[in-house]
């Protein structure tokens, strides 16, 4: 049926298939960018530098089934850990469904194009710095990934 609700506004994300759960990563790339948190006041600090395995192109783990083995701090996403976690984008879909709110226009579940990420402006695409050319985090250090994306040309 046309009038049928998608599954993220049907299903808790405890509740959703493995492969509901994957198709909610729009594939931004931005959960692969290093942070960096002060000791003292515990704020987080974004980094344009990507995780050695994050494709800064097509921003897709080179070895995602076994991305543990190669970092193994690489954090496995789970319903129960979200709720834990603060450094996910605004605009990640996992974020966004667990507080109630829908999929932004450019989600390839609600353009049906894998490239409305990228040419929105919600992908790291053309602005990550791959972790093996990068020597120090603090040079690197950026504010768009952690803010809603804006289009091109508004950067």
């Amino acid at each position: 049926m046309a009038d049928e609700l998608p599954f993220w506004k049907t299903k808790t994300l405890a509740r959703m298939s493995r492969a509901e759960w994957e198709s909610l990563c729009d594939g931004c790339g931005r959960c692969c960018l290093h942070k960096l948190r002060d000791e003292d006041t515990e704020e987080l600090v974004w980094t344009t530098v990507a995780c050695r395995l994050l494709d800064t192109q097509s921003c897709q783990c080179r070895d995602y089934p076994n991305r543990r083995d190669h970092v193994p701090d690489c954090v496995k996403l789970t319903p129960r850990k979200l709720a834990k976690i603060d450094w996910l984008p605004p605009s990640c879909a996992y974020r966004l469904v667990a507080e109630g709110k829908d999929l932004p226009e450019w989600h390839p579940l609600i353009s049906g194009d894998p490239e409305t990420v990228h040419t929105s402006g919600a992908s790291v695409r053309g602005r990550a710095v791959p972790e093996r050319q990068a020597r120090d985090l603090e040079d690197h250090l950026a504010e768009w990934p952690g803010t809603w994306p804006s289009p091109p040309g508004s950067r």
